[in-house]
């Protein structure tokens, strides 16, 4: 069992965890990273390479650094609660020198393919051919990790706008985007208002002559800095507010979502307003989009309806000409072309998936997707915790249940998804944060027990339940365990430096989710009361 060998495709943010997690499990990881440096979708270059992740210089996580680390491996008390990429990349860094990771990489090597091997249906092996230096070398491995990502393949919709062919300015994705400064005094249309299209719109507006920003449906705008000044994610991912999500009617959810985003500023005097409720399609986090707006450097359209030689008409008659520049930032697709066809079965944008890991009609669970889904959360702990399952099924230690229950699962949670969110490319990647971590934790017998950690550590049990969900509860019992969780759960308000010098961490920020969450489960109930009576 412990001599497997298993092949990484990929040294990102989720390549790395997986060859810690086959470490952990005694299984002999390689991985192949096509770059010549890890980090993935986080490592900023100057120019877009075909075949991997972009990102632009100015871009900031959106996810804390308390909800974001590694479960065993926490982020410096000094390092800022949302990084800049630099930082991010900063912190891979460590976490690959101090668990001694990159002995089993091979840069600059890229995998041409990934076939079953003769005996397949006998042994689970697979044939890998990467090119490594220009020389293809083929190995044969006894399980593989896919860790690719999701950002690679720009979804580029020119067909879906009229007259696109005859528009003489410039057509770019937003992948393509790196500097501002390129822009200088341009007038510039920015198509989807998503995370990327309301960042760099805000990043551009601050030195072109306008910015437009088109958006088919609008949307609602979270802010990082959420109540007290804590990040959102603290505030809000936590077990008691998952119940409280569970327990209350949707419609009064929303209800209280929208009443709270437009407390900030109202949606629709913005020109933003979605056609869908708050809990029907996941928000951006945009900070400085409403000042943006406001203040003019950015002007909201609606959807496009024809382009023009030099401009673009939109649906609601307006229109506007000298458009220099126009950015599509339309998001991505996703495929595995190294793969032997047959082995990841596509439906559209649709691939299925158990658990959004495993393809389920494989005789022989030896081949995992790491990372192909969209939280409402941070991705790196749950491609953690999908690896530190994948290797355990790998050794044999937990069974897959049969094709057609898993099969069974993954159009329940596809008809779920269907049922909750508004269309949109990526709706059969969703997950909510808390229970898909829950999920994935109960599968590797690494779930906090709650009524035990109740019975014998009060103090742990009520940081556990009220505090945020943090990666370190999935380290506190069960394989894996790690004697410093509990340390770093207790301590996890030190994290949080820059904001709360003078209070004892773990008892304020309890205390802070438990009271806001009190008022709010009363109004709720009070409304509750007054409904009844109308």
């Amino acid at each position: 069992i412990t001599n497997k060998t298993v092949a990484i495709i990929g040294a990102g943010a989720s390549g790395l965890t997986a060859i810690k997690c086959c470490l952990d499990e005694g299984l002999q990881p390689t991985c192949y990273e096509r770059s010549e440096d890890i980090g993935g979708l986080w490592r900023f270059c100057e120019n877009d390479i075909e075949g991997q992740a972009s990102i632009y210089k100015s871009l900031t996580i959106n996810t804390s650094k308390e909800m974001m680390c590694y479960s065993d491996f926490s982020i410096p008390e000094d390092y800022p609660n949302y990084m800049h990429n630099s930082k991010v990349m900063e912190y891979f860094r460590m976490y690959a020198k101090h668990f001694d990771l990159l002995r089993y990489i091979h840069f600059k090597s890229r995998v041409c393919s990934v076939r079953r091997h003769p005996d397949f249906h006998i042994n689970g092996q697979w044939e890998v051919v990467a090119e490594i230096y220009g020389k293809q070398e083929a190995a044969i491995f006894d399980a593989v990790l896919v860790c690719t990502g999701h950002h690679v393949d720009a979804y580029f919709p020119l067909n879906s706008f009229p007259g696109v062919k005859k528009f003489k300015g410039e057509l770019m994705h937003s992948r393509e985007y790196k500097h501002s400064e390129k822009f200088q005094d341009q007038r510039v249309l920015v198509i989807g208002l998503g995370n990327s299209g309301a960042d760099i719109s805000v990043d551009l507006s601050h030195v072109t002559k306008q910015i437009f920003l088109s958006t088919r449906t609008g949307t609602w705008v979270v802010n990082r800095v959420c109540d007290d000044g804590y990040p959102l994610d603290v505030v809000h991912f936590t077990r008691f507010k998952n119940f409280l999500r569970h327990l209350l009617p949707a419609a009064l959810v929303n209800l209280w979502g929208e009443k709270k985003l437009n407390s900030r500023f109202n949606h629709e005097n913005y020109g933003i307003k979605p056609q869908h409720r708050f809990l029907t399609r996941y928000p951006i986090a945009a900070d400085d989009l409403p000042n943006a707006i406001i203040a003019g450097r950015v002007i909201i359209k609606p959807n496009i309806k024809e382009f023009t030689e030099r401009g673009v008409i939109f649906e609601d008659g307006s229109s506007e000409e000298n458009i220099d520049v126009v950015i599509f930032a339309t998001g991505y697709s996703y495929s595995f072309p190294f793969i032997e066809e047959g082995v990841i079965k596509t439906n559209g944008n649709h691939i299925p998936l158990y658990k959004f890991v495993f393809p389920p009609h494989l005789k022989r669970p030896t081949l995992a997707i790491i990372g192909l889904l969209q939280p409402l959360g941070a991705i790196m702990p749950i491609s953690e915790l999908q690896a530190r399952w994948a290797t355990r099924v790998f050794k044999g230690l937990i069974k897959l249940p049969s094709e057609d229950m898993m099969m069974a699962d993954i159009a329940k949670k596809f008809q779920y998804n269907n049922k909750r969110y508004v269309p949109s490319q990526h709706i059969s990647l969703q997950v909510q944060y808390v229970d898909h971590m829950d999920e994935l934790a109960s599968l590797s017998g690494v779930k906090p027990n709650l009524l035990n950690l109740w019975l014998t550590d009060p103090r742990l049990a009520w940081e556990v339940f009220f505090g945020p969900c943090s990666p370190m509860q999935f380290r506190l019992s069960g394989p894996g365990k790690w004697e410093g969780a509990r340390n770093a759960i207790l301590t996890q308000e030190k994290e949080l430096s820059g904001l709360q010098k003078h209070e004892p961490c773990n008892h304020a920020l309890a205390a802070v989710s438990l009271s806001i969450f009190m008022k709010v489960f009363g109004c709720f109930a009070l409304f509750a009361v007054i409904l009844a009576y109308l």
